[in-house]
């Protein structure tokens, strides 16, 4: 059963969203808004690290992208955007995607072990992949219809291994507004058909955003949890996570 991740300390009153962990588990990124009014609130980027026996809370800069790692931990992803890990263990500055990529408003980009992009545009409810095809990326591909039906198809994961695919859409079998769909990989290279993560992890609510931890164990996602206050302009959202498990039974069901 999904269950707030690390409440006090990521999970709070305020919006959190988008968390990711480093390959080794040792460094944890997320977006939170700050504020105690609508007037002052604001997005933060932040990591947590574990040094000395401890969570360490650091800001990294204003809200930037939807955070992605890499799954040998070289590059973060953001959106159209992205940051490489530098040889001292420090991120590079942001640099921009190729060219042919940065025209599509992305919001959330992620790679398999063997760089296939997956991805959203914002406002076309659509998802592409770009795959690397004799040593050069190929120009963005659509999704058939069994990932690109309902509206709002957005905010992928892909597998390292790309045996399945993570996105939220919202269809007429849905529970409400956003929910988390999954489509495994066939033995031909096909997508099978859209699968409703089922009602532990999707509810009346909205739920978006989903991936898996690097060592394949939890699965994360966002979850929108009503106002905090009635006079709020948004609803509270949440990191919510969850075993893994549900892929897993998902998958002996296709």
């Amino acid at each position: 059963i999904p269950e707030p991740f690390a409440p006090g300390l990521v999970t709070t009153l305020n919006w959190e969203n988008d968390g990711v962990f480093t390959p080794d588990l040792k460094e944890f990124y997320f977006l939170r808004e700050v504020g105690a009014t609508e007037h002052d609130k604001k997005m933060e980027f932040v990591v947590l690290k574990y040094k000395d026996n401890q969570w360490q809370d650091s800001i990294i800069s204003a809200r930037v992208g939807q955070p992605f790692i890499s799954s040998d931990g070289k590059i973060m992803h953001l959106g159209k955007k992205y940051k490489e890990r530098l040889t001292s263990g420090a991120w590079s500055e942001i640099k921009p995607l190729d060219s042919s990529l940065y025209k599509i408003p992305i919001m959330r980009l992620t790679a398999s072990a063997k760089g296939t992009y997956v991805f959203d545009a914002m406002g076309e409810g659509v998802l592409r992949y770009s795959r690397i095809i004799n040593g050069k990326r190929e120009k963005p591909v659509l999704f058939d219809k069994n990932i690109n039906s309902g509206t709002a198809n957005a905010h992928p994961f892909i597998a390292p291994d790309e045996s399945y695919m993570l996105w939220d859409s919202r269809r007429d079998n849905g529970y409400g507004m956003a929910d988390i769909y999954i489509s495994f990989r066939q033995k031909d290279g096909s997508w099978s058909q859209a699968m409703n993560l089922g009602n532990k992890v999707n509810t009346g609510a909205s739920e978006y955003g989903a991936s898996v931890t690097p060592d394949g164990k939890y699965l994360f996602f966002n979850r929108n949890v009503g106002k905090v206050n009635p006079t709020d302009k948004y609803e509270n959202t949440d990191i919510f996570w969850v075993d893994a498990q549900v892929i897993d039974s998902l998958r002996l069901e296709q």
